[in-house]
């Protein structure tokens, strides 16, 4: 491991918006009352790299409550390091993995969940690895408030077509589908944050997909 990484690792663990392994566990069906000290909706992002995308919607929603989540400490250490920077005081990451989410967040504690531009695991024998298979869909649904939404935003045309063959098959509720998210007319100032990856894609004129979904 490179010297970077291994002081980034350091310092995360100084970092008090940084939760690792079960040191989230005691939050459980209380992140609003016992981590945030409020009684604000909970947002969860999946897979959420430098936490570029969980740093901007705090921004934009400080009556909200937003959560990063992703095993990758170096990366998390981004995101983390620049909401305290800022006093972005609504946000917090979690370093777990992403399937034993339901050890961590109680039945109906989350309001929404964004999965921005996750690996799209390719391979068919990997298909349970998405993070919009139905393996993960039936976590969703639990951790879920009723109403609330699932946004999934890819540059992968696979994984979006998938989902969407999902949420037919699984009868769930489509709210928004689309293949090209900029030419549409859903391109808000939330749908338009974008991350170092996402501008790297559009560079290299890919289209961005964007799906959001209930249960």
């Amino acid at each position: 491991m490179g010297k970077d990484k291994l002081k980034r690792f350091a310092e995360i663990d100084t970092f008090s918006n940084v939760l690792q392994l079960d040191a989230g566990r005691p939050f459980q069906g209380k992140w609003g009352n016992d981590f945030f000290k409020n009684n604000n909706p909970v947002v969860l992002e999946l897979a959420c790299g430098k936490g570029e995308y969980t740093v901007n919607l705090a921004r934009l929603f400080p009556q909200k409550n937003f959560i990063g989540i992703d095993y990758k400490g170096n990366r998390i250490w981004r995101g983390a390091k620049t909401a305290l920077e800022e006093n972005v005081n609504n946000v917090a990451f979690l370093r777990i993995q992403i399937e034993n989410l339901l050890d961590y967040f109680g039945p109906a504690e989350v309001d929404e969940i964004w999965i921005t531009f996750p690996d799209p695991q390719p391979q068919l024998s990997r298909e349970k690895k998405r993070l919009t298979s139905p393996r993960f869909l039936d976590k969703y649904k639990l951790l879920l408030k009723p109403g609330g939404f699932v946004n999934l935003k890819t540059d992968n045309d696979g994984l979006h077509a998938y989902t969407a063959e999902k949420i037919t098959e699984l009868g769930l509720n489509r709210h928004i589908q689309t293949e090209h998210l900029y030419n549409s007319e859903y391109a808000d100032e939330v749908l338009s944050i974008k991350t170092y990856y996402e501008k790297k894609y559009l560079k290299d004129n890919k289209n961005i997909n964007y799906l959001k979904f209930s249960f």
